[in-house]
């Protein structure tokens, strides 16, 4: 068996439908049916069980699986730890990004970097901050791009700082704000404290929300069709100046805002790669 055959069976086992997992590694139904009753027979066990609900794992299977993963690790670690040997940066940076980062920074960050780097691939994980958060903190990316102050026991430098605003196509009054229809953007869940937060603060009712979306370009679109106003971070209003916007203030009279943070452990930074993009992104910062 070889790192291939390995990849296989954790695909597999997350994956739990042979369609999907070919379809993840490039591979052909028949093919990869084809091998994975070669490992089968190489290893002396039948490692899965296919049936109407899918592809289930034999005891034996979830052994294998286990010690997939750690042995994936093992060969990323190696590929690593080779490609450190020297000062040359090259290798395989591993970076977790927030859904609007993903979109609105991330492309244009890479296409600098790889400028310098040409010999640097990236492995790109998007969602959430939180679950970002929890990428960084488990050690499966190098550096985590995250929105909103969350906890991290590790180097934290602070990116850029925006304004969260009420967007409308039409002036509006706040006093008005508990009787007009609202689009909530409801996104990671420090977001929707901010602005539950300011609202409670002000208001004894809750919003008129017409329509919840936890996608903030869709959010914007809705709000250039008049369906309502939205609060929005102003990154997203940046190419839409003729919305009208009204920035929140704390109670003491302070903008509020919402932080954007990279995240890393020291560590890593022993990897040439990833220092050097830690270096790169400060630059900007």
């Amino acid at each position: 068996m070889d790192e291939r055959d390995w990849l296989i069976i954790h695909t597999l086992y997350h994956e739990k439908n042979i369609t999907n997992t070919g379809k993840a590694l490039y591979i052909s139904q028949p093919t990869l049916t084809k091998r994975l009753q070669q490992i089968e027979t190489e290893l002396g066990v039948k490692v899965v069980n296919r049936g109407v609900k899918g592809v289930q794992f034999t005891p034996e299977g979830e052994y294998l699986a286990k010690r997939a993963a750690e042995l994936l690790d093992t060969f990323r670690e190696i590929k690593e730890d080779v490609d450190n040997f020297n000062d040359y940066i090259a290798g395989t940076l591993r970076l977790g990004v927030s859904n609007f980062i993903s979109k609105y920074q991330l492309p244009g960050w890479l296409t600098a970097f790889e400028k310098q780097y040409p010999d640097v691939e990236f492995q790109v994980e998007t969602g959430y901050s939180k679950q970002i958060n929890q990428l960084t903190y488990n050690q499966d990316i190098h550096i985590g791009f995250i929105r909103g102050d969350y906890n991290w026991p590790g180097e934290k430098e602070l990116l850029f700082e925006e304004e969260l605003c009420i967007a409308s196509i039409h002036p509006i009054n706040l006093e008005d704000l508990p009787n007009l229809p609202r689009i909530d953007y409801q996104t990671d869940s420090l977001y929707k404290h901010l602005t539950d937060n300011w609202w409670a603060e002000r208001y004894a009712q809750p919003p008129l929300v017409r329509v919840t979306i936890d996608r903030g370009d869709t959010c914007k679109e809705m709000v250039l069709s008049g369906l309502g106003y939205a609060i929005l971070p102003s990154l997203f209003l940046e190419d839409v100046p003729h919305v009208h916007q009204i920035p929140l203030q704390t109670k003491e009279g302070l903008p509020l805002t919402q932080k954007t943070w990279m995240i890393y452990y020291k560590d890593a930074e022993k990897l040439n790669v990833v220092r050097a993009f830690v270096d790169f992104i400060k630059q900007l910062a």
